[in-house]
Order: structure tokens, then C-alpha cells, then sequence
């Protein structure tokens, strides 16, 4: 148990020395001598310390239910035209999750038949599309099943979290926490922001943007014709146009967009570009609508309208209005982005100034360091010679730990804090287990090397059943746990693997050097 080996005794060292190397970037600059090959990277400070804002949003399902009904809608009624079926009172029914449609008279069976197309199954999932049923009356309900409309919902808020870290990966923000809770809710941590409001608006923004035809025939009045919708200017709310209903070219075909000046004007613009499709599109609206005025809208709302003078081919165009250089970028950024899938609510909002966090820095460390200084009286007061074996193992399972935390791109917070403190006690439990162990072998008359010997090996299996079920615990906690809770889970149980290797392996590489460098007669326990 006490012998090791010189490759042995070679990697334990190593351990040890690529754990210091690992934590150095939290203690002083990046030095030039730095191997490449390293990473360098810091612990960073949650919101509790370092000051930030917390948003709880919740997505708006019910605007998704929405865009799938109004979805089935356009695909019943092309399905029905294909098939040369006539049909009256369809409408998308958002109480009862469906679509409703009456055949005419002697065509239900038909339309049932052609109306069996819509059924499709996803990769993975037992659930259909939709699904069909014909009342007594004669009309034919498409509905969208339960659990195919949560899992679209689901969908849709793993596709917002993917949108919002891009949004405010683009604006600046570092080591934003962005996770999502229950199942339809999203938990956003900005630590160290100095600008929340934009934030929050780059945030919360749908930035859905849709290109359609302005319509120049419709008489002036406060409801819009037959096909179209009213839709109110951008910068002057009171000021509304009429465009046409149909998208011409939808805003998911954007392939990037850039804040930029106009040479002629100065003013600042946004220049997009679109994809392949979207530039085909593009093409073909304004080749025919030359002339016409073309609505760009951004969220229902119409930034500008420009004229179309001649066809735009090069699948690049200009969004001009009245923009600063921060409301250009934001719109650019907007755009790049992504459009979310659904509104999305501020449920709960706290702002933590940095004032606070220094007050929780300053509290958590005199914590620590009175914490670390009473294990370590404690365990050289107490076990003498082998409890100082214990403080040097300690002090590197602090480096380890940190390390990890490093390697991870972990985020402390104060619950993370109170996890170290925890494994600075939890870390020395193993060395009074072995200990006590060892003076029970001496008082039994053992030898030196024979108690030494027994004591680790028969502390060992207690070591590793009290470990593992606390590792066990705390993976659950991670796993279940709200954001605060995961960052402490996240620390004992780094804390509990380095505790595994430096009690039982550093700390016995030390004591079998001891023993074979003295020879002692009797043991300093």
C-alpha cells in the first residue's frame, strides 16, 4: 500500500504540477513563456458577485399554436385545391387546437382521402402530425395532437435559447448563463452588464422580418381590404399603410447583415444580404413590382417602404431610416441572429449591483480563509506529523479543484463558494478516517509499517462508499437543481474527486516516502 513505483511517483507529481500550471490564471497575468498548448482560462464571477442582471422570460406558446394553426390552414387549402375539392367555413379553431373545415355536399370521403397527406410522422416520435375526424354534421376537424404540439413547443424554446446566446454573444456580454427551466420558461444571467436595458431589449425582441407588397389600391380607411393587413409605421405609430397579407420574401432567408454609413447621405443603414432562395425571391418580386412600393416589416411594424425603381437581382439590398450607430448594430445584430420562434414575457427581473457582490467577495473569502485556517490548526494539533501530511494534501486539492473549475470555464457564485468551504472540511474526513484507523492498529500492538499498512487499506473501503454516495447525491442536484444549486453541486463534486486522489494517493505517497526515508521505531500518532 505504501510502496510506489518511479513512474508512479512520476505521474502523481505531474498531477499535481499541471493542477498549478491549470490554476495560475486566476492569480496573476498571462505570462509570455505560456505554452500554447495550455488552455488559460479563468473561474468567472456569477451575477452574485460580480453585479449583473437576472431575467426569468417565459415563451409565449400560445403565439406558436397560432403560426401552426394559421400553418395547417395554408396547407388544408392547398391539399383541397390540388385535389379539385371544394370546401366553405375553413378557420383555424385555437380553443380546440385544430382546424375546421366543411366539405361540399357529397365530397367528404374525397377530402378525407386527399386530407390524409397532411399526416406525417417525425424521426423519433410515436405521435402523429395531425390528426382527422369527420362529425355527424359532415364537417372535418384537423387537429394537432398533445403531445406533437408539446414537443413543438419544446423545440421552440430550445430554438429561443440558441437565438438569445447568439444575440448577446453579439453584443458583448461575457459569460452570460443561459439555461432553461421548467418547460417553457428560460433563466438568463448577464454578469458585470453596464447597459441592461439594450440587453434586454436585444432580448426580448422577436425580429421577425418580412418583405411584402405595399397595396396601392386600397382606399383609405381605418380597416384594411379583403388579403391585406394594416400595419402602422415604425417611427410614427399613428401613421399605418396597407400591404398585402402574402409574404413575398420572409426574413429566414437572410443569410447577414452589417451596420454600416451611406456615402452619399452619412446616415446610418443596415446592409443585408440573402441566401440563394431568398435572392431568387427577391429577384422576382421586384422584377414584377417595379414601380411599386415595397414594405419592409420588422414585428409587424414597417421600417420604411421604399419605391422599387429597377429589379434587385444581386440578392443585397439596404434598410435606411432614422438609426443612430447603437440602433443600426442592434438591427444588424437582430438579423443575423435569427428571428425567435415566439414572443417571448419578462416574468421576473433583479438587478444585483457590484457594491453587493464586492460585500459577498469579501464575506466569502474571510469565510474561506478562516475555514482553511481552522482545518488546518485542527489537523496539525491534532495528528501531528500525518496531519500535516493532510494540510499539504489540502492545499492541493484547492489548486485541483480550482483547476477543474478553470478547465470547465465554471462560473462561481456564492453557492459555489459555500461548496468549496464545505470540501475543505469534507476533504479531511478521509485523513481522520485513516488516522484514527492507523492509532487503533498501533494501540493493538502492530508494528509501524503493518499499522500504516492496515489503516489505509482498511479506511480505503469506507473512503470510497461515503464519497461516492455523496458524488451521487450532488449529480442529482446538478441534474434537478435550479442554477444556484447546480453552481454549488458543480463545486463538491470537484471538490470530491480531487479529495478522492489527494487523501488517498498524495497523502499515502507522502507518508511511504516519510517511512522509508526514517525507518521510525514508533509512530508519530
Amino acid at each position: 500500500m505504501l510502496y510506489f513505483s518511479r513512474a508512479k511517483t512520476f505521474g502523481i507529481m505531474l498531477l499535481c504540477g499541471l493542477g498549478i500550471l491549470l490554476s495560475l490564471p486566476n492569480l496573476s497575468a498571462r505570462p509570455s513563456f505560456w505554452p500554447g498548448f495550455l488552455p488559460w482560462n479563468q473561474v468567472h464571477m456569477g451575477l452574485d458577485l460580480r453585479g449583473g442582471s437576472y431575467l426569468l422570460l417565459q415563451i409565449d406558446t400560445s403565439a406558436i399554436v397560432k403560426q401552426d394553426l394559421n400553418a395547417l390552414v395554408d396547407q388544408t387549402r392547398q391539399t383541397l385545391r390540388n385535389a379539385g375539392l371544394g370546401y366553405t367555413g375553413l378557420h383555424a379553431d385555437l380553443a380546440g387546437n385544430q382546424v375546421v373545415l366543411h366539405p361540399l355536399e357529397g365530397q367528404g370521403p374525397q377530402a378525407m382521402t386527399a386530407l390524409q397527406k397532411l399526416i406525417t410522422y417525425t424521426p423519433g416520435s410515436s405521435s402523429p402530425s395531425v390528426a382527422l375526424s369527420q362529425a355527424a354534421d359532415g364537417s372535418i376537424a384537423i387537429a394537432i395532437p398533445q403531445a406533437t404540439q408539446a414537443a413543438r413547443n419544446s423545440q421552440a424554446v430550445d430554438q429561443a435559447i440558441t437565438i438569445i446566446q447568439r444575440r448577446i454573444d453579439g453584443s458583448g456580454v461575457l459569460n452570460p448563463s443561459i439555461q432553461r427551466q421548467g418547460k417553457d420558461q428560460i433563466v438568463v444571467q448577464l454578469p458585470g452588464i453596464s447597459d441592461p436595458e439594450r440587453v434586454k431589449t436585444l432580448i426580448g425582441t422577436t425580429a421577425h422580418m418580412t418583405f411584402q407588397m405595399v397595396d396601392s389600391t386600397a382606399a383609405p380607411g381605418p380597416v384594411a381590404p379583403l388579403g391585406d393587413e394594416q400595419l402602422p409605421m415604425a417611427d410614427n405609430p399613428q401613421q399605418t399603410l396597407d400591404v398585402y397579407s402574402n409574404v413575398a420574401v420572409d426574413g429566414a432567408s437572410l443569410e447577414n447583415a452589417q451596420a454600416s454609413t451611406d456615402p452619399q447621405s452619412g446616415q446610418w443603414v443596415v446592409n443585408f444580404s440573402l441566401n440563394a432562395l431568398g435572392a431568387r425571391q427577391f429577384a422576382d418580386v421586384t422584377t414584377a413590382n417595379v414601380g411599386k412600393l415595397f414594405a419592409i416589416v420588422l414585428d409587424g411594424k414597417i421600417i420604411e417602404a421604399p419605391v422599387i425603381r429597377e429589379p434587385i437581382t444581386g440578392g443585397s439590398g439596404q434598410i435606411s431610416g432614422n438609426f443612430t450607430a447603437q440602433s443600426a448594430t442592434d438591427l444588424a445584430l437582430l438579423l443575423r441572429a435569427g428571428a425567435l420562434p415566439a414572443p417571448l414575457n419578462i416574468v421576473e427581473e433583479q438587478s444585483v449591483g457590484p457594491e453587493l457582490g464586492a460585500d459577498a467577495i469579501r464575506a466569502g473569502a474571510l469565510a474561506l480563509g478562516a475555514g482553511f485556517v481552522f482545518v488546518l490548526a485542527f489537523m496539525g494539533t491534532f495528528y501531528g506529523l500525518f496531519g500535516w501530511f493532510a494540510n499539504i494534501a489540502l492545499v492541493m486539492n484547492l489548486f485541483l479543484m480550482l483547476a477543474i473549475l478553470s478547465v470547465m470555464g465554471a462560473t462561481l457564485t456564492l453557492p459555489g463558494m459555500a461548496g468549496i468551504l464545505l470540501t475543505l472540511g469534507m476533504a479531511v474526513d478521509a485523513n481522520v478516517l485513516i488516522n484514527e484507523r492507523v492509532r487503533e492498529e498501533v494501540k493493538n500492538g502492530r508494528k509501524p509499517l503493518a499499522a500504516l499498512e492496515a489503516g489505509y487499506k482498511r479506511a480505503y473501503g469506507t473512503i470510497i462508499d461515503s464519497n461516492v454516495t455523496t458524488l451521487l447525491a450532488h449529480v442529482t442536484l446538478f441534474i434537478f437543481g435550479s442554477p444556484p444549486v447546480r453552481g454549488f453541486a458543480v463545486t463538491i463534486c470537484a471538490g470530491i474527486i480531487t479529495t478522492m486522489f489527494t487523501a488517498t494517493v498524495l497523502v499515502r505517497l507522502l507518508t511511504g516516502r516519510w517511512y522509508i526515508s526514517r525507518r521510525p521505531a514508533s509512530l508519530p500518532v
